[in-house]
Order: C-alpha cells, then sequence, then structure tokens
C-alpha cells in the first residue's frame, strides 16, 4: 500500500439540498465549450491595488466569487469544489468596505475573500462536518484560532470548501476528493482526474479562479498533494507556525493549517495573517517573532543558495523525472548550486511508525475537538462517531468502509509504549536523522525533489492509485514543505517540492519565488473531461 492511499485523508448551502451534490458528480463530464469563460487570472497585488484605488471593492469581489461558483461548481464542469456558502459574506464585505472608505485597513488583505476547507470551525451559520453528515446538523460554536486571525485580518469568509471525509483518514482504501456531504471533487485539468487531498475543494476552487486565497490542512501531503495535482502553490508550514486550535484532527504532532494559492507572493502574503503565537495552542509560543515573508521574495533569490537533490525520491514515472530536472536547471542558471543527489532517510523506515502515531493521536484529539467545538452534537468520541457511520452506511460508507476509525479505536491512549516508541522513532528518522541531518551535512538551503506523480484517475470500485510522494519526511519531521509548479506531464500539472529546517518558510518562499518568476511553468487548468488517447 503506497503512502497516498493509507494518509488521504448559509446564503447558498449546498448540504441543505439532500443528493445534489452526487447527483452532479456522478454525471458525465460537460464539453469544454459549454463552460463559461475563466476571467483573468489576476496576481493578487493587482486585486489590492484595485481596493487602495477605489477600482474595486469587497462587495464586487464577492459577487464576482459567488457568480464564479454558481457558474462553475453546479453547472459547467460541476466543480464540487465549495460545500457551502457564507450566508453573511456580503454584509461582511459591505462592513469591510465601509471601513476602508473611512480610512481604516486591517491588514494588506482586507477585504479579500478566502475559502476555508470544512474541517476549520467556524462560529458562524456555516457548518462544520470534514465532509461528514454526521456534523452537518451541529454548527461548531466558536472560531477556530486561525479564523479569528483572518477575520481580525480583514479577509472575507466566502465559504468552505470539500475534503476528503476526516481529512482522509477514515478508510485504507478510500477515494480522494470525496464526502458525504459533499460528494466528490473533480480536477480542473482534466475532470475525470483526482484531486488527491485531503484538501481537495481548496486546491480545486483556486485553481479554477473562484478566488484567489484558500486555507487548507495537512497531516501527511493534505496540502502540497492537492495543490501539486491542480498547479498551485501550496506551503505546509512548521509545526507550530500556525495554530490548530479549532481544526478537526487527526494528529496533534503532524496537523497544520497551510495556504493555498497560485503564487508564491500571495501564499506569502496568507501566511503572514495565518502565523502567530496562539495561548490556545502552546506549541505556537515555540515559533520565533514572524518576520515578513512577501519582503523576503526577490528574483534573484535562487543566487548561492544550495540545494540538495533527494534523487531516490523521484519515483519512476519519466516524465515527472524530467520536468523536475529541467526545474533543476533553471535553478542554476538563477545561480543555485545544486548538490545532486544527496540522501534522506528512507520514509518506508517509519512508515508503520507514522500510521501508529496517528491512529492512537486521532482517538484523543477527536474527543477533546468533539467537547470543545460540537458539545451539543451528541459525539464525544470516535467511537460515537463510527457508530452513526454504521447507522447511515447506505449514504457514508456506499464506497468504502471506516478500518482505520477502528483500527484507532482499538487503541489504548497516548501513555501507551508503543505510542511513546512510535512517535519517538518518527521524529529521530524523519528529522533527527533525517531531513536535519542531511541540511547541516551539506549545508543546504533546502532540499528538492518531486511533489508526487501527476493525478490518477478517480475510481470509485479501486479508491486511490497515487504513486509516489514526498510529502512524508516533512510531514512526520514537522518541517516546511513548499510546492511550486514546474510544468504539466500531458496536461496534468506536477510540481516541485522545497524542504528546508524548522522556521525556513521565508528561506523556501525565497527560493520557490526566484524558480517561479524565472520559469513561468504554471499553465491555466482547461476542464478537459478526459485525457485524449494518444
Amino acid at each position: 500500500m503506497n503512502r497516498r492511499s493509507l494518509f488521504r485523508f448559509t446564503g447558498v448551502s449546498f448540504a441543505a439540498v439532500p443528493g445534489l451534490l452526487h447527483a452532479a458528480t456522478l454525471k458525465a463530464a460537460n464539453t469544454v465549450a459549454e463552460y463559461p469563460p475563466a476571467p483573468s487570472e489576476s496576481d493578487l497585488g493587482v486585486v489590492l491595488d484595485g481596493l487602495a484605488h477605489g477600482r474595486l471593492s469587497s462587495v464586487a469581489l464577492v459577487r464576482q466569487a459567488q457568480q464564479r461558483i454558481a457558474a462553475m461548481d453546479r453547472k459547467g464542469p460541476k466543480l464540487g469544489a465549495v460545500i457551502e456558502l457564507n450566508p453573511d459574506a456580503l454584509q461582511i464585505a459591505r462592513q469591510l468596505d465601509a471601513e476602508r472608505k473611512q480610512g481604516k485597513q486591517r491588514s494588506p488583505l482586507h477585504g479579500v475573500p478566502i475559502l476555508l476547507k470544512d474541517n476549520i470551525a467556524t462560529g458562524d451559520r456555516m457548518l462544520t462536518t470534514a465532509g461528514s453528515l454526521a456534523l452537518a446538523a451541529h454548527p461548531a460554536v466558536a472560531d477556530a484560532s486561525l479564523v479569528k486571525r483572518l477575520r481580525d485580518a480583514g479577509l472575507v469568509i466566502l465559504g468552505k470548501t470539500n475534503l476528503s471525509e476526516w481529512a482522509n483518514f477514515r478508510s485504507s482504501r478510500s477515494l480522494s476528493g470525496w464526502s458525504g456531504r459533499g460528494g466528490l471533487t473533480r480536477n480542473p485539468y482534466v475532470l475525470d482526474r483526482n484531486t488527491s487531498g485531503s484538501s481537495s475543494g481548496s486546491a480545486a476552487a483556486v485553481a479554477a479562479n473562484y478566488v484567489a486565497l484558500a486555507v487548507g490542512t495537512e497531516t501527511d501531503g493534505s496540502v502540497v498533494s492537492p495543490a501539486q495535482l491542480c498547479g498551485l502553490v501550496g506551503l505546509k508550514p512548521t509545526l507550530g507556525l500556525v495554530s490548530r486550535h479549532g481544526i478537526i484532527p487527526i494528529a496533534a504532532s503532524q496537523d497544520t493549517a497551510g495556504p493555498m494559492t497560485r503564487t508564491v507572493r500571495d501564499s506569502a502574503m496568507l501566511l503572514q495573517v495565518m502565523a502567530g503565537h496562539d495561548p490556545a495552542d502552546p506549541i505556537t509560543l515555540q515559533a520565533p517573532a514572524t518576520p515578513d515573508y512577501a519582503a523576503a521574495l526577490r528574483k534573484d533569490g535562487l543566487k548561492g543558495a544550495r540545494i540538495g537533490v533527494v534523487r531516490a525520491q523521484f519515483g519512476s514515472h519519466p516524465e515527472v523525472m524530467a520536468a523536475v530536472d529541467r526545474a533543476l536547471a533553471v535553478m542554476k542558471a538563477q545561480g543555485a548550486e545544486i548538490i545532486d543527489p544527496v540522501t534522506l532517510t528512507d520514509p518506508a523506515t517509519y512508515s508503520d511508525a507514522e500510521n501508529d502515531v496517528l491512529l492512537y493521536e486521532i482517538k484523543d484529539n477527536m474527543a477533546q475537538w468533539l467537547a470543545e467545538f460540537a458539545p451539543n452534537s451528541g459525539f464525544k468520541t470516535l467511537a460515537d462517531l463510527a457508530a452513526w457511520n454504521v447507522q447511515h452506511a447506505d449514504r457514508e460508507m456506499a464506497f468504502f468502509g471506516q478500518e482505520l476509525f477502528e483500527k484507532a479505536i482499538a487503541t489504548d491512549g497516548l501513555k501507551a509504549q508503543k505510542y511513546l516508541d512510535a512517535r519517538a522513532k518518527c521524529l529521530q528518522l524523519a528529522r533527527t536523522e533525517g531531513i536535519e541531518k542531511t541540511l547541516a551535512e551539506h549545508r543546504l538551503d533546502a532540499l528538492v525533489a518531486p511533489t508526487g506523480a501527476p493525478a490518477w484517475v478517480s475510481d470509485f470500485v479501486n479508491g486511490d492509485n497515487s504513486g509516489f510522494s514526498f510529502s512524508a519526511p516533512a510531514a512526520v519531521a514537522g518541517l516546511p514543505h513548499l510546492t511550486v509548479p514546474c510544468g504539466l506531464v500531458r496536461g496534468l500539472p506536477v510540481a516541485v517540492s522545497f524542504v528546508g529546517a524548522a522556521w525556513s518558510e521565508a528561506t523556501l518562499l525565497r527560493l520557490g519565488y526566484a524558480y517561479e518568476q524565472a520559469s513561468k511553468a504554471r499553465r491555466e487548468p482547461r476542464y478537459l473531461a478526459t485525457l485524449p488517447l494518444p
């Protein structure tokens, strides 16, 4: 079993119409000619300049996004990326426009709409369900700390995005991008291909230009993998840079939220708002003072950088390998010193230990989240949720089961020696003797490898067939991982990953930005129904 198959983990409320998403996602794809024309993929800087000089308003941006979602999510290609719209979005936008006219600007992103993955708690009229119908009648009672930061910075929470249900940690044979509440999210590049997960809807929504900014979450690959498959920039931060408080959990030792955008600069600007200390999540207090991430970006940012190539993690797809070799040639031409190859601890040596950590932690962490954010739901434990799934198996388990839930329920607490040994092994092999050792030995600024294989065909019978992935080392080590598009393989996006030391986000963004600007490798999606036969 490969890693991605294991760790896949209301104004208008689409969830209010039972079966709507299933009917939409199981129909044959429309032809490209039927789709509405896409608006220009404006850089966020252009949008911010328009807001600053009165050419744009927050209300106009929200309305444009709502129209785009109406045209593309349930009509046209039926992407299924947005699970629910915020009924208060226009009212919030009007308030933010009024503040701007009065000379008040909360942050550089004041008035910009954003979409959130539906496992991030919002204490408003929207739901927080992790894609599960079990929580569809029980709104969260408070905002996640991350959401409070976004609101305080003046962003408009436009809605929630679909995801692989329970962040893809319910079944070992699930299909990424599917949830009981949201149905299947389609890939904007080729509609019968998968978006990966679990931040499936966040990736598809930004790729399809609903918004410029979305938030995903990752335990192992759930930001960087869907970002790659949807042609985006995705950043999984150092564990502790962004508060986890209020995010429906898998494992506190690996979970984090991260920005998903079309450009490196947009990710840097969103990370600036997301990052910060939070007393409700003590691990964030270990983070150093937040630098100015956007100010760190330079077109010559690769000059003098030492880049280590993890050649053993290149997989076996010749066209992916060739695309990343071209990316390395661009980096070298921009003045980087390429050390090729460097060695890294094989993720297979700690794969079983990681699995044990996640199984133990989800049981404990889920009970804590339910008690704080869903106290009136009637669910107190993971076992309660699993029992609900059995009672509603016709809707929740029509395509796959909940073997991972069942294994997690059988674990015996975070003081168990098996858990403690597994967690220690993960940190030793992935971090101390892995990434940190390799970076130090070669005096590297970053490690580089392909983010993963191209998108596979979505298959409800067999589940995911995702191929190789470079997500595990940084995910298990709790270290930062940036993915940047490096081209297309037969019409499907591929990407190059930059992995670094703790708190090195500014460095990774600088390197990724310089590569992005030199390569201009990203291509817009075409919404093909399927790939043509050769």
